[in-house]
């Protein structure tokens, strides 16, 4: 065999491997229409999308969605970009049915939500995400409730924002069993300052964790407490709440008395009864003695 033909078949091998490597680039190159690309970013901030861009390369790590109409995340497509350790979709028309959405992006570190349209975080909207550093959900005029346990498994939580929301109410245990929290951002909500919300304001004064723009932390019911700072709501609801009887005590007072007295009396007309009836049984029988004592 000439060399000429030796060489050949190396020669379509290395012309195949060319082209397969060539095919591969552009696969890796693509980016969704309208969209600008970046190493292991993709941004679309600004697009007026109306729902999650197609074909997004699977080994994006960093994708920006700010500043559109999308109103619904695919958690089947979010789900092929295993490696998404950001993303930012801030300033969207996103509702509540998020449960689940984020099953499939374990590794993600940073996730806005701010400027949408939630109405509650359950325990399976973000349960997934194990590897969760920092989450901001703030802007969410309609974010009404926050489940208990909403964060159990978000562990590595360090940075949470849920300012200038509708929540007027967050459980103590929600933000105090997170190890690693740092920085909890409050301000602007309509906190309702009672007795229930006594034991979270007593946590943030004793807490390690920041509170960013303090001075807007205030309470906005009741009207006694209108713009009250959470401290000095603290001294007051502390005095009230445990030294003090609401209505509802009282009401309750009566009613545990109402029975006692109902109870009380109960007992003594059947102590009384049964003392009738065994003396009319003790009367007769006295009366069957004397009659057999006539007759014998």
């Amino acid at each position: 065999m000439s060399p000429s033909g030796g060489r050949r078949p190396l020669s379509l091998l290395l012309l195949l491997l060319l082209l397969l490597g060539t095919g591969l680039a552009a696969g890796s190159a693509h980016c969704p229409s309208g969209c600008s690309c970046g190493y292991l970013e993709v941004n679309c901030t600004g697009r007026q999308l109306q729902e999650f861009p197609a074909a997004i390369p699977l080994d994006t790590r960093q994708l920006i969605l700010a500043a559109n109409n999308v109103s619904y995340l695919p958690a089947v497509e979010l789900s092929f970009l295993a490696d998404l350790v950001y993303l930012d979709c801030q300033k969207n028309l996103l509702g509540d049915d998020l449960d689940f959405t984020f099953i499939g992006v374990a590794k993600l570190v940073y996730l806005d939500l701010s400027f949408n349209n939630l109405t509650q975080v359950t325990f399976g909207t973000f349960s997934q995400l194990l590897s969760l550093v920092v989450l901001k959900i703030s802007d969410n005029p309609n974010l009404v409730a926050i489940e208990k346990d909403a964060f159990a498994n978000n562990t590595w939580l360090r940075h949470l924002d849920v300012s200038r929301t509708g929540l007027t109410f967050l459980d103590t245990s929600t933000v105090r069993d997170l190890p690693n929290l740092r920085f909890l951002g409050l301000s602007d909500n309509p906190w309702h300052c009672n007795c229930s919300f006594l034991d979270f304001i007593t946590w943030m004064a004793g807490s390690n964790v920041h509170f960013p723009d303090a001075d807007n932390i205030t309470c906005y019911t009741p009207k006694a407490f209108r713009a009250w700072k959470l401290p000095a709501a603290e001294v007051q609801l502390r005095s009230s709440c445990l030294t003090q009887l609401h209505k509802q005590d009282y009401i309750f007072l009566c009613f545990v008395g109402f029975c006692i007295f109902f109870a009380g009396t109960v007992v003594a007309w059947l102590a009384g009864v049964c003392a009738v009836i065994y003396q009319v049984h003790t009367s007769k029988g006295e009366e069957d003695e004397e009659e057999e004592d006539a007759v014998t």
